[in-house]
């Protein structure tokens, strides 16, 4: 009765299996139990794991960085979500330089010649051209998307236009007209001006973006590092909803463009001709960052995100809260 000689061991390793691991006996007292050695209910033991009968699940109770990645795209437009390690829980320059280096690695996957690459200043987009480290050099052109800010290396979009293309080994195309017109018309000529149009019709047909997403909230944010019109006019900012800064434009919590008179000075793309980009993408982390990212998600005018474990958490958090009304009409 050979078949019934089986069905007896598949028994007997199964009363051994539950008493080891639902029950928690020792080796020993299981050995007592069944009247055996406590060699051969190891061997049980084994063999129930050799055979399939043993199923072990540790469920963390931190989300996966996958499963992170597949809820933001679910709850977004994004077809790309890439959540880096968030590696310290008080120090936020180095969870975006986790995240930078995850998106210099996204990046490298993309690349190829004859490629236009359009970018932003920021920090996020910063700690990207930090990180990014390629095998071989790349002929690629590297063109901002808005105009040109002085000072701090990381909003000066030409700086880090040249030091990508350096890095890539490409030809950098340079903007030199400023980011901010003192006025809509000024605004308009400096768009007319030839080597802006130029460079602005090279970045409207960009194959890749690379941008920052700014938090107006926080002292700190870069936005305020753009023009001194910004940091003095914290009562207009606040009065126009702004949540977000996307290509130098300030974004209500909707995603739309804000009423904000700085908006309509601006020497730049706009933020649906971002959208237009075949791949756009952004590299944002920290606490401040959470209620702009959700901004620019409800906007619908990226591809792909790169941010940390927290952040990512946050970010879901905040889409899952009550729906924003539904986005208005962009300004002309």
């Amino acid at each position: 009765m050979p078949d019934q000689d089986k069905n007896d061991d598949l028994h007997r390793i199964y009363r051994v299996l539950n008493l080891y691991y639902v029950e928690n006996r020792k080796q020993a007292e299981i050995a007592r139990i069944i009247n055996q050695s406590v060699g051969t209910v190891n061997r049980l033991i084994k063999l129930g794991r050799d055979i399939g009968m043993v199923e072990i699940t540790i469920r963390s109770p931190f989300d996966t960085a996958a499963d992170l990645s597949r809820r933001l795209v679910d709850r977004s437009t994004l077809h790309r979500a890439e959540i880096a390690t968030t590696v310290s829980s008080t120090d936020d320059g180095a969870n975006l330089r986790s995240a930078g280096r995850a998106a210099a690695a996204m990046l490298a996957e993309h690349l190829r010649d004859g490629l236009v690459i359009a970018i932003t200043g920021g920090k996020g987009v910063s700690s990207l051209i930090d990180a990014l480290e390629i095998s071989r050099k790349y002929d690629v052109t590297v063109v901002p998307l808005t105009g040109g800010v002085q000072g701090k290396h990381y909003t000066d979009v030409n700086h880090l236009s040249t030091v990508l293309a350096g890095k890539l080994g490409g030809t950098a195309h340079l903007v030199h007209v400023p980011m901010f017109a003192s006025s809509e018309a000024e605004r308009e000529a400096l768009m007319g001006v030839r080597s802006c149009v130029e460079a602005f019709d090279l970045a409207r047909r960009a194959d890749i973006a690379i941008v920052g997403i700014g938090s107006i909230h926080a002292d700190v944010s870069s936005y305020f590092d753009l023009t001194p019109r910004t940091r003095e006019d914290r009562e207009g900012i606040r009065a126009s909803g702004a949540e977000a800064e996307l290509v130098a434009h300030l974004l209500t919590a909707d995603g739309a463009v804000a009423d904000y008179i700085l908006n309509r000075h601006l020497v730049s793309l706009k933020p649906d001709e971002l959208a237009r980009i075949p791949f756009s993408f952004s590299v944002a982390t920290g606490p401040d960052k959470t209620d702009a990212i959700a901004s620019v998600l409800r906007g619908d005018y990226l591809t792909a995100l790169v941010t940390d474990e927290a952040t990512a958490g946050r970010v879901l958090q905040c889409l899952d809260r009550t729906s924003p009304p539904p986005k208005t009409s962009e300004l002309s």
